[in-house]
């Protein structure tokens, strides 16, 4: 099938639409990201160990569990950080499972249906938190936001849709460096809209109202602005106009030039839809999972981490990702757009691997700004560097679910394979390990053998 190319203007006009949208997208996004400590510190003195019916009371007691499990059982000063953590990845999981499906989706009916169906979900994800005045609704929140999230991996199809082997590294960089304003600016202007309470129920239902503004105006301009870019909806279009485009007798003109840019579409066309592979899928998505495994959830651990060490607010942990977030805005405007995506994923895994070793004896926050300087080289790099790669690898007709898969394995695989080592952990636990012969395990816990006090 031929695939007709799309002018320079209506590719741009197109490409506005998906930064502008995915811009109000990851502002509404990143709002809650320095929110978190406080917000579960909330629901913690609202439903803690007084509500023994409550999910969350359920929560801690299993976290209780689970810490006390080790020699050395884990303070509970941690129960926020563990807590947060476990809703970091139960996000991440649930985003997993639905990408590839998204992605595949968006491939057989469209990226413009696929995304207003996922604002759809982002809506009722939104709406729930600024109901969300117990755990119970805050929870279910990000349940439906999880499962909805598709706006990123759709983004990264319709602009790989509008740009070819030359344009693509830039185009990338374009939607990464809206990862990089939103970090900028969303953080910091949800810390600052968690200090208005408007309903005492709910004390960050301004911030979770805004975010919800957001959300719905994207909604709005991309039903109203956003056309379809798959490349078979292009051919539609241009048949369209061919039957319209004629002389007064019926006659169509220029049949030869006509007949000579089909061929030449078509040549173009059979090249993107079977390209030449130079790196494997399987290589590319294992790349991502190897990255993901070690550096998911920066962004979402990172203030907790603040809040631990140095007891940071909201403002300040704001703040922080507002830095990393301005750095990483920069980068991609200046180099990441211009540079080889390879050399791309090389400097940013190197940057990782030195801020890993920083915040591994992190003490001041001065080290801690260094370290993050390097993790906002991360953020401009890796996954933008890696998406570019992987829509090189990809024929027109898969692309979509490609990078939809290409986005979740790295979580998915990170959780099928952190899933299948504690299940031989359990194994070893509960046929290998064995009572020591001078204790006694009962109801009251692990006591000495009378006598050998």
């Amino acid at each position: 099938m031929t695939t007709t190319p799309i002018s320079g203007a209506r590719r741009n006009q197109i490409l506005r639409v998906i930064f502008i949208s995915l811009l109000l997208d990851l502002i509404s996004f990143t709002f809650i990201l320095p929110l978190f400590p406080k917000l579960l510190e909330f629901y913690r003195n609202l439903e803690g160990p007084g509500s023994h019916d409550s999910i969350l009371n359920r929560i801690f007691i299993g976290l209780n569990t689970y810490k006390h499990a080790f020699s050395r059982p884990i303070s509970d000063r941690y129960d926020i950080v563990l807590l947060g953590g476990a809703l970091g990845s139960l996000f991440s999981f649930l985003q997993a499972l639905a990408s590839p499906i998204i992605g595949a989706l968006s491939d057989k009916y469209g990226r413009r249906r696929a995304l207003l169906w996922s604002m759809a979900g982002n809506i009722a994800s939104v709406a729930l938190w600024v109901a969300a005045t117990d755990f119970r609704t805050f929870l279910a929140s990000r349940i439906v936001g999880g499962l909805s999230e598709g706006n990123v991996q759709l983004a990264t199809a319709m602009a790989a849709d509008l740009s070819d082997d030359s344009q693509r590294g830039a185009t990338m960089a374009l939607v990464g460096a809206c990862f990089s304003i939103a970090f900028t600016f969303g953080p910091a202007l949800g810390a600052a809209l968690a200090n208005v309470t408007t309903v005492a129920a709910n004390p960050f239902a301004t911030a979770a109202g805004f975010s919800l503004f957001l959300i719905l105006t994207e909604t709005t301009y991309l039903y109203f602005c956003l056309p379809e870019t798959l490349p078979s909806s292009r051919n539609g279009e241009a048949s369209e106009g061919k039957a319209s485009t004629g002389t007064p007798n019926g006659s169509t003109t220029n049949h030869n030039n006509n007949n000579n840019n089909e061929k030449k579409s078509q040549s173009t066309s059979s090249s993107s839809s079977s390209p030449t592979r130079t790196n494997s899928h399987i290589l590319l998505n294992f790349t991502h999972f190897i990255f993901i495994l070690f550096f998911s959830g920066m962004e979402f651990s990172l203030p907790f981490m603040t809040y631990d060490l140095f007891g940071y607010t909201s403002s300040q942990s704001g703040r922080l990702l507002g830095f990393m977030g301005l750095i990483a805005a920069t980068l991609q405007g200046s180099l990441t757009r211009r540079l080889h995506p390879l050399i791309v994923v090389r400097s940013g895994v190197l940057a990782c691997a030195i801020s890993f070793f920083m915040l591994s004896q992190l003490t001041t926050e001065r080290g801690l700004y260094a370290a993050a300087t390097l993790l906002a080289i991360t953020t401009a790099t890796v996954v933008t560097g890696l998406n570019s790669l992987s829509s090189f690898e990809a024929g027109e007709a898969e692309r979509g679910g490609k990078l939809g898969n290409h986005r979740s394995w790295g979580r998915e695989t990170a959780y099928r394979t952190g899933g299948a080592g504690m299940l031989g952990v359990s194994a070893l636990v509960f046929t290998r390990l064995k009572a020591p012969a001078r204790t006694i395990v009962g109801s009251n816990g692990v006591r000495a053998k009378e006598g050998e006090e």
